[in-house]
């Protein structure tokens, strides 16, 4: 057996403890930091070979463990740019260096040039919607731009395409065959039967004015082939210009829109009510706007009951943005003063296999290495990730009693492990004083 043995057990155990007091005081100092997660210390002993009646008392060394995966409570704020993630997955972000990282800390504000940073400076990174509906890049960070909530100014988009859908009264009587009752038509003297139906609805040029258009339905031919017990039947669909419309009459006819009606075309609806036509489609071709706008009318139906239509354009009037939304797939919308909403951006989640194994970096953020595996970046809600909750952060997932308890351990087995030394160092003197 050796004094000195002892005595450099003795010092193991302090310094093992001095390490457990540092992931205390860490865990304590980051209890209110958006996002922190908690570090632990583990011990494992260090034996020296012994033999016979002669023991080496060897030591202990000590691991730094992270509980990045334990999930920390969620609390709600008043600012929409305030993220948190619930379940699986971590924040993209990059530093001044541009190199992309790991976090969970989602306290993001807007800097001076509008991008959103959180509280280390560390700014979100997502896909942008310029080049259409985004797609995630699942092994790297490729196409991640920075997420810039700066949308000042007036945005007008002009309208392409449209869905309207609706019912039809298969009541309705054919258009008798005398000339100018169809509004295709749209004769001076002619008047549309009193069985057609007419929807307007709203789009927008590319100035933002709105343009609105009225939808003529008109029952044309009804067949019945036996042995059917309804009836399949043909509509015809005219449209034109609400702004070329008769004023002073009874009726909106005729209209003088150059060239008649900006879009014709048929509807077939089977005995059951449904429609058969393979497009169901229309194309509105405006000569004042130079619109061109591909409606989609394949959801109307023809059945027994009234009359019924929606409309739902694309496009967009000049309006500015009022507010910046997210929601919980990640999808950043700029919202307009008029109600309307445009997608801006999408924010992609990443996660590895290993999220306790991850490398700390300043800043709480987290790189990949070899033993957390691979970064893999997918969309909110998809492969396991979590999902994205605006107007929200996570808190430390830091226990205050559990550490303060933790602190009241160390002090004592640091205490209780200098006393092993100092009792070495006592029989030290002894063993020199014996040469006095």
């Amino acid at each position: 057996m050796s004094i000195f043995g002892s005595m450099k057990t003795a010092v193991s155990g302090m310094n093992a403890q001095a390490n457990r007091l540092s992931t205390v005081s860490d865990n304590i100092a980051n209890v209110n930091t958006t996002g922190y997660k908690a570090v632990s210390t583990s011990f494992s002993s260090l034996v020296l070979p012994s033999s016979g009646g002669n023991y080496n008392s060897g030591g202990v060394q000590t691991s730094v463990r992270q509980a990045v995966s334990d999930q920390g409570d969620i609390s709600y704020t008043t600012s929409t740019t305030d993220l948190a993630i619930s379940g699986d997955g971590f924040f993209i972000v990059q530093g001044a260096d541009g190199t992309p990282v790991l976090t969970r800390a989602g306290d993001f504000t807007k800097d001076d040039e509008g991008n959103l940073v959180n509280a280390a400076g560390f700014g979100l990174m997502g896909y942008s919607y310029n080049s259409g509906s985004p797609a995630v890049v699942v092994n790297g960070f490729d196409g991640l731009v920075p997420v810039n909530v700066n949308q000042e100014g007036l945005t007008a988009i002009a309208s392409t395409s449209g869905v309207f859908k609706g019912n039809l009264d298969s009541n309705a009587k054919v258009a008798p065959v005398a000339p100018a009752t169809l509004p295709s038509d749209n004769g001076a003297t002619g008047t549309p039967t009193t069985d057609t139906k007419k929807f307007s609805m709203v789009a927008y040029d590319t100035l933002g004015n709105k343009v609105m258009y009225d939808f003529y339905f008109t029952k044309t031919a009804v067949t019945t082939p036996p042995p059917a017990t309804g009836t399949a039947s043909t509509w015809e669909v005219a449209i034109f210009r609400n702004a070329d419309a008769a004023t002073g009459g009874t009726t909106s006819f005729p209209y003088t829109t150059a060239g008649g009606a900006v879009a014709t075309t048929t509807l077939d609806f089977d005995s059951t009510g449904k429609i058969t036509n393979s497009t169901g489609s229309a194309t509105i071709v405006d000569p004042v706007t130079g619109l061109s706008i591909d409606m989609d009318l394949s959801g109307f139906t023809q059945l027994g009951a009234a009359f019924a239509g929606t409309g739902t354009p694309n496009g967009q009037a000049a309006s500015p943005v009022k507010d910046v939304t997210i929601d919980g797939d990640g999808i950043v919308y700029a919202k307009y003063e008029d109600g309307s909403t445009k997608p801006l951006y999408r924010i992609p989640l990443a996660n590895v296999a290993s999220p306790d194994k991850l490398t700390l970096m300043s800043g709480n953020v987290y790189s990949a290495n070899g033993q957390s595996g691979v970064t893999v970046t997918g969309f909110p809600q998809t492969n396991g990730l979590g999902t994205i909750k605006s107007g929200a952060l996570e808190g430390s997932n830091v226990d205050l009693a559990g550490e303060l308890t933790e602190m009241i351990e160390s002090q004592r087995s640091y205490t209780a492990n200098s006393k092993v030394f100092q009792t070495g160092s006592d029989i030290m003197d002894v063993l020199v004083n014996l040469k006095r």
